[in-house]
């Protein structure tokens, strides 16, 4: 039977050491839970009977997972999680075993496998925090930062059930997002259907029968043709460097000064500009009122809560905050030159509730107020962005019709 060394904490608070025989790991947690302790590392001896012997090229690796395949965790899963694992430690359930409760409780192979390694981590005496930013495919920083918070405060259900309710919020407001841009992205690729097909089916017909009169066509009508041409001699090599370009943009946005370039244009749009300063800062003020409402301090709720702004010409305006409060600044007179985040009247909200000692409330609030006032302005970009689509769409199919027509008003003087 394998041997397994541990440490444990007594109900005292001090600290034992020993080593107990048992079938594996979750058996040995269960005799040191029986036993009244609470488990602070649990290692399996190399030299244990029926321990697994390492290779000795894998000597000196420690606790390294080899992971065959990607697993992806579903951000509803992830939801789950966290609210379930901040009500078993409000039920005094120790974090250990309620990792144990979770990942019995799983709903795929793919989270029972994530939460058996973070309760590995834990176990093995690694904090939460550091065993999720492990993961950061499934746990953003924003969400590690929150819990190292919890955990330095000593509040870490409290941090999850907020952590829990911040996502569902974040993920309802990102579904109105994306379903207010579902038919206008219809529309669009309508639009490039019926482009190509007039290009490659309709121009040619038209084609044949200018072919048959000697005469100059007009301007536009040279053009559409050409770029009919184009499209069926070409169109492959056309499709294969407008996907090659596609990387090579892709690529520029990914790299800091490109994504930095990006975020800033689309900062300075008059549509959606405004919509994406909007969003940053109800996130911004949703989070900083959350960890400051759990306890966490002024200055380390900011460190975190511009982390989730997302929009990185922000962060350096909000950072630029910061350190402003740091040397003993007021925070609503830090954040007034965050012009494109902040209005005066949000500022001075923020300036009255930090007086009156209601800082955490008052942001909660404007972040709820901000979200509806987001969702109004963005239904009205979405009807506005309507009309606008099929304008293009109108246009586009008008200029092809009228290039084909204006040699056919003029055909009877080619014929004379």
């Amino acid at each position: 039977m394998p041997a397994f060394s541990y440490r444990a904490l007594l109900a005292d608070g001090k600290i034992a050491e020993g080593h107990i025989d048992a079938p594996g790991r979750p058996d040995a947690l269960r005799q040191l839970e029986a036993l009244g302790l609470r488990p602070l590392k649990l290692a399996e001896k190399a030299g244990s009977k029926n321990s697994p012997v390492r290779p000795a090229s894998l000597q000196g690796l420690g606790n390294v997972s080899f992971k065959l395949g990607p697993k992806k965790v579903s951000p509803k899963e992830v939801e789950n999680f966290t609210r379930l694992l901040s009500s078993l430690l409000a039920a005094a359930v120790p974090l250990s075993r309620a990792l144990i409760i979770l990942q019995k409780e799983a709903s795929s192979p793919a989270a029972q496998a994530q939460w058996k390694e973070i309760h590995t981590l834990v176990v093995d005496g690694m904090s939460l925090a550091d065993a999720m930013a492990r993961s950061p495919e499934t746990f953003p920083r924003v969400y590690v930062a929150m819990v190292e918070a919890g955990e330095a405060g000593g509040f870490l259900d409290v941090v999850l059930a907020q952590i829990a309710d911040f996502q569902s919020r974040e993920k309802e407001l990102k579904s109105k997002v994306v379903t207010a841009m579902i038919y206008p992205c219809i529309l669009l690729g309508l639009a490039l259907v019926v482009l190509t097909v007039l290009l490659v089916f309709f121009i040619p017909k038209f084609q044949k029968v200018f072919a048959s009169v000697h005469g100059a066509l007009p301007l536009i009508t040279q053009l559409v043709i050409g770029l009919s041409d184009l499209v069926r001699s070409y169109g492959f090599l056309v499709g294969a460097g407008l996907v090659g370009a596609g990387f090579l943009i892709r690529s520029w946005f990914v790299s800091a000064k490109g994504k930095r370039t990006w975020e800033s244009l689309v900062l300075q749009s008059p549509l959606v500009g405004p919509l994406i300063a909007q969003f940053a800062m109800a996130r911004f003020c949703r989070m900083l009122g959350t960890l400051l409402g759990a306890g966490v301090p002024l200055v380390h709720g900011l460190n975190v809560a511009r982390k989730s702004i997302g929009n990185q010409v922000l962060v350096d305006a909000v950072s630029q905050a910061i350190d402003r409060v740091q040397q003993g600044g007021r925070l609503g007179q830090s954040l007034a030159d965050c012009k494109r985040l902040f209005s005066g009247s949000v500022l001075e909200m923020i300036s009255v509730a930090e007086e009156s000692g209601r800082l955490d409330a008052e942001l909660v609030r404007i972040a709820a107020v901000t979200e509806v006032d987001l969702d109004r302005n963005l239904k009205t970009a979405v009807a506005f962005a309507e009309p606008m689509m099929l304008f293009l769409i109108a246009g586009f199919i008008g200029v092809i019709f009228i290039s084909m027509l204006l040699p056919v008003f003029s055909l009877q003087d080619y014929i004379k």
